[in-house]
């Protein structure tokens, strides 16, 4: 059984991050205080916190597209990973890589899209059709 990861970081409003992480992604809320806001994160534990967010830049070359670094994100079997898309375009989000597909009919293709949270903390959501896909080289 996979473990849960657990990642903390900042973000710049608390009542923001739980509209986007909550209404956005599907997240479910946890406990929280005046200055941390704790979210189920598709089975794994992130914990936001009031503060000054990463710095982050485009300096990560892959494929075609320069992408932010650092970024974190989530891996999502594919139909999901299409309700996720379908939901984040609904909701206009304004996208560093659109929803698209990513080494197509090569080992290890991928559905990728990259998006900001609104206190600009990068993140990806890449979906598999088949979960041996992601270590596949």
């Amino acid at each position: 059984m996979p473990h849960p990861f657990h990642l903390a970081f900042h973000v710049l409003d608390l009542d923001e991050a739980r509209e986007f992480y909550s209404g956005a992604l599907g997240a479910t809320e946890g406990r929280s205080t005046d200055t941390w806001v704790d979210f189920d994160f598709f089975g794994h534990q992130l914990s936001l916190h009031l503060g000054e967010p990463f710095a982050n830049a485009p300096t990560g070359k892959v494929g075609e597209h320069m992408v932010p670094m650092p970024h974190f994100g989530i891996v999502l079997p594919l139909d999901d990973w299409n309700v996720l898309a379908g939901r984040l375009e609904e909701r206009q989000t304004d996208f560093i890589i659109a929803p698209s597909v990513r080494y197509k009919g090569e080992p290890g293709e991928q559905w990728t899209m990259f998006f900001r949270d609104p206190s600009g903390n990068p993140i990806e959501v890449k979906g598999f059709a088949e979960a041996s896909g992601l270590f596949a080289s």
